[in-house]
């Protein structure tokens, strides 16, 4: 039998970070499906659609990823979970901040499927304070994010930006 996890999130871009937690969960489950999702509580720069195109294109250009697919959720995770067999949803948990809420995650995705683990994983130390939402900020106020995600990114927000004549580096 094969080990499949889910790596869920937003991805409002990918980051490092993102690619940091999808190479590590590669190392121990035989396939990972990176699950962009839904969230209702965010204002995405980018579409679902451009959200799912990115990441694709991104998880494509690491050479070292195998085994890893990108689909689109929409819909409890552990729905999705459990309609690819997954067993195991994983996710980083940066600082003392992301616990509450990742707790409450894990509680109300045990009582909604209990067959459904989480698994945290800290980031390496370089990853501790990185999120989309510092990425979009650091950018849109002309900072250099090259260190933070891959040029696909890079591309594809300045495209985003300048078609809205926004000024960009």
């Amino acid at each position: 039998m094969s080990s499949i996890a889910i790596v869920p999130g937003t991805f409002d871009p990918i980051t490092n970070g993102h690619i940091d937690i999808i190479k590590r969960a590669q190392r121990i489950f035989d396939s990972v499906i990176v699950a962009v999702a839904v969230n209702s509580e965010k204002n995405p720069m980018f579409n679902f659609t451009e959200r799912i195109e990115i990441t694709k294109e991104v998880i494509k250009s690491e050479k070292e990823l195998k085994n890893v697919e990108v689909e689109g959720v929409k819909g409890l995770l552990v729905d999705f979970a459990h309609s690819k067999n997954a067993k195991v949803i994983v996710r980083g948990l940066r600082a003392v901040s992301d616990f509450e809420y990742e707790l409450q995650m894990a509680f109300m995705n045990r009582r909604l499927n209990d067959e459904v683990e989480m698994i945290y994983m800290m980031p390496y130390i370089k990853y501790s304070f990185l999120s989309s939402s510092i990425v979009k900020d650091v950018f849109l106020n002309g900072g250099d994010i090259s260190q933070f995600v891959s040029d696909i990114v890079i591309e594809r927000m300045k495209k985003k930006f300048f078609n809205k004549g926004v000024l960009v580096k």
